[in-house]
């Protein structure tokens, strides 16, 4: 199944695909997908639903408790920073007020120099997690996410990296949740990101150093994965920082990003 979340913003429905690919009504069927819904969802025939129509696409998960990061997790985007590939996953937090829907505008802060882009295949949480020893079976499915990242804010201010991750907007999610038995094996999968129609990230899957399953596993660890939580596995080269000279984004421009069998996001770039 492919889930969606349609509508205004702040009051999203649950939707899902149809083989069409048209958008179809789960508002009679379940409240939202969300950790209350994903573990449980019942048997459902989309082409009995009533069809949603020309509507906006929301994140494709609501609710999300934690957004946890893998950082550094393709071994070519480390190599393009001139960092070692890490012998354990690096995690970070994002905010979860930073998540917005697949087409919305990212805004960049005020003052921003350096807001740079990140296609990455994120994990959906589908059943709680608690020192993991088989992070398949936690796993509700898969959808794009791109980590929008000031730079300045993230290397230059001290501290941590999340200041730099958490900005409103810097956390598109969707369009699609795609669940885990649809999408099949999330290794091989091209990913890639263009800014104004230029090929900027143009990867694979196969070059994560730490896979999905054991991410989860790894993970719960040190804390507890609940339903609806979402974790983003890292990005590969051809990010703005690894270019020389560098480059980032500016007002006016547009992000579209992929990967293959989760769809595609397009988002418009806006000044504070």
């Amino acid at each position: 199944m492919k889930f969606v979340r349609w509508g205004e913003a702040g009051a999203e429905k649950p939707g899902v695909l149809d083989s069409d690919g048209n958008v179809r009504d789960l508002s009679e069927v379940v409240s939202d997908i969300d950790g209350s819904t994903l573990g449980a969802m019942p048997e459902i025939v989309p082409e009995a639903l009533p069809l949603a129509g020309d509507v906006r696409l929301g994140p494709c998960v609501g609710n999300v408790g934690k957004l946890v990061c893998v950082g550094l997790n393709y071994a070519d985007h480390a190599a393009e920073g001139g960092w070692d590939v890490p012998t354990e996953p690096v995690l970070f937090m994002k905010a979860t007020t930073a998540i917005s829907g697949p087409f919305d505008p990212v805004i960049l802060p005020e003052g921003s120099e350096k807001t740079d882009w990140e296609v990455e295949l994120a994990i959906v949480i589908g059943s709680r997690a608690k020192n993991a020893t088989d992070g398949n079976a936690h796993i509700a499915g898969y959808c794009i996410v791109n980590d929008v990242s000031e730079r300045a804010w993230q290397q230059e201010m001290g501290g941590q990296w999340t200041k730099g991750k958490s900005h409103d907007t810097f956390a598109p999610l969707g369009p699609w949740l795609v669940t885990a038995d649809e999408l099949g094996d999330p290794d091989g999968r091209p990913i890639w990101l263009e800014v104004d129609g230029e090929r900027m990230q143009d990867g694979t899957t196969d070059t994560m150093v730490f896979k999905p399953k054991f991410i989860v596993e790894y993970i719960s660890r040190f804390m507890t994965l609940e339903p609806g939580d979402v974790i983003a596995t890292g990005t590969p080269p051809g990010v703005g920082l690894g270019k020389s000279p560098q480059v980032f984004l500016r007002a006016g421009q547009e992000m579209r990003l992929g990967i293959e069998g989760l769809g595609e996001q397009r988002l418009p770039v806006r000044g504070a």
